[in-house]
Parts: C-alpha cells; structure tokens; sequence
C-alpha cells in the first residue's frame, strides 16, 4: 500500500523508459512502457494543472495544517507561520501535552482564542485553533490515532465541521485495516459544509482518498495545479525517502479554493499546508 505513494515516480520512470527502448529500438519493450505511460499521464498530470471553482461568493476561510512529529516542531516558528499567513484555523497532528504547553505558552490563544484540543503522548493527538467560535465535536479515535473534529461558527454566517486529519500510518500491512478505516470514518454527505486538513497519511492515488473526493471533496493542492508538490519528508529531517504529498485540505466541493501553499517547519519531518477557502 505504502508503495502506491510513488504512482508520480512511476509515471517519470516509464516515459525514460520509452525513450530508452525507443533509442536502443526494443519495440517490444516501448509498446509496454508506452502503454505504462499512456495509462497513468490522464491520472497523474491534472494534479499540475489548475482547475477552475464553483461561483462562491461567501467570506473567506484560511486554513493552516500541521504535524507536530510527536509534539517536537518549533512553537516559535510555528507562531511566526501564523502571524504570517493569519489563518482562520490551525489543525494539528502529533499534538502532545507538552506541545500543547509550549505553544500556549508561546502565545497561540491570543491569535487563535478558540480551540479544541486532544493531546496525547506520541502520536495519536490532534486538535484544532480557530479565530471564531468553535463547538467540540466527536472524537474520532482509532488505533490510538485521534481525530479531533469542530464545528467552527464563522462571522458570516455559515456554520463549517472542521476535522484535523491523521489515521494511522500503513507503514506495514498490519496497521492499513487501521490507516484505512481512519479515513473512512472521516465525515461526509448530509449537507453540511466541511473541511479536512492534516496528515492524511494517503495521496490521491490510494482508493480511500478517491472515494473521500468522490463524496463530495476537492484537494485544494489540486485545484491549484499543486498537487504534486510533496509535503513529506521534509528536507533536514532525517528520513531519505523521496517525497510524497500525504498532507492535504480537502474543502467541500461547493467552496473556491483561492490559493494553496507548501510551507516548512523546523523539527518536523512534514511540511505544513495552507489554503485560502471562499465559502458558498
């Protein structure tokens, strides 16, 4: 499962591929690299082309989200993200009891007055900042990663659930029943306005993250033509892997995504997103 992040590397692999069987004139080896490439190009590059928006002319919502990495991410430069960018709302993953002191302490709750927070040891905490009023939601809690969930009351008059996203890692096959029932679990449908943003753990190659696009989603990395741009590891942290964009903001499909950032963050191994949200 974990391999079906590299579908984009694939996609580069087989198109030097082609080229190589087509200089060296192994026919037989180009027609299955070209079916290769003529497979995968419709799938993999719109996510580098921008798409349009729906006509909403609603406020604005700014969305920043943030995984800790166990609670160790720079509060300092993390406040520094949020007085740069002024999010409406700031969700967190990773989010330990001493993360939590540490960026209060640092000052958040005179930005972000409003919150929900489930910090935990390790890995399994999460929570949710907001400059308007929120109201806690259900927690949604599986294999000891938490989901924590708000609906957030915005001055113009909507009313928006606000999910700070992280199941589980599918980092061996033991863990994907888990990694893919988090997503599943993640709310859709029944009218309501909603945005998902945090550490999916998945790209939009994976199956549970078309469906949660197809039951009414949009990335707004995506929309943006950014969807390639990875957000994991980040550069610095220590892990060699190539990168894979698994952190997203999926905005419900009647909002207009504005414009969407990959930014970095000190002491964590994934960099932070933001996206500029209009509501209908």
């Amino acid at each position: 499962m974990p391999a079906v992040a590299y579908t984009p590397y694939a996609v580069g692999a087989a198109v030097l591929a082609l080229a190589l069987a087509c200089a060296l004139r192994r026919w037989a080896a180009g027609t299955v690299a070209l079916v290769a490439v003529l497979a995968m190009t419709p799938v993999v590059l719109p996510r580098a082309l921008a798409d349009g928006n729906p006509g909403a002319r609603g406020p604005g919502l700014r969305v920043l989200a943030a995984n800790l990495l166990v609670g160790q991410a720079d509060p300092a430069e993390l406040m520094a993200l949020v007085t740069r960018l002024r999010p409406d709302v700031l969700t967190l993953q990773e989010l330990t009891p001493n993360a939590l002191r540490r960026l209060e302490e640092a000052g958040i709750r005179r930005v972000l007055p409003q919150a929900v927070t489930r910090p935990a040891p390790g890995v399994g905490g999460s929570g949710v900042y907001a400059r308007h009023p929120l109201q806690a939601g259900k927690l949604i809690n599986l294999g000891g990663f938490g989901q924590a969930r708000a609906w957030l009351s915005h001055p113009g008059g909507a009313r928006v659930e606000i999910v700070s996203v992280h199941p589980c890692a599918p980092k061996r096959y033991g863990r994907q029943p888990c990694w893919r029932a988090g997503l599943e679990a993640l709310p859709r449908g029944g009218g309501e306005l909603r945005v998902l943003a945090g550490d999916f753990n998945a790209t939009l190659d994976h199956l549970p993250m078309r469906d949660l696009l197809a039951s009414g989603y949009r990335d707004a990395a995506d929309v943006m033509g950014l969807g390639l741009r990875a957000t994991w590891p980040q550069a610095g942290s220590g892990t060699r892997l190539p990168g894979v964009a698994i952190d997203h903001v999926l905005a419900d499909s009647r909002m207009a995504v504005r414009g969407f950032e990959v930014l970095s963050l000190k002491g964590t191994d994934h960099r932070p997103v933001f996206a500029d949200l209009r509501l209908p």
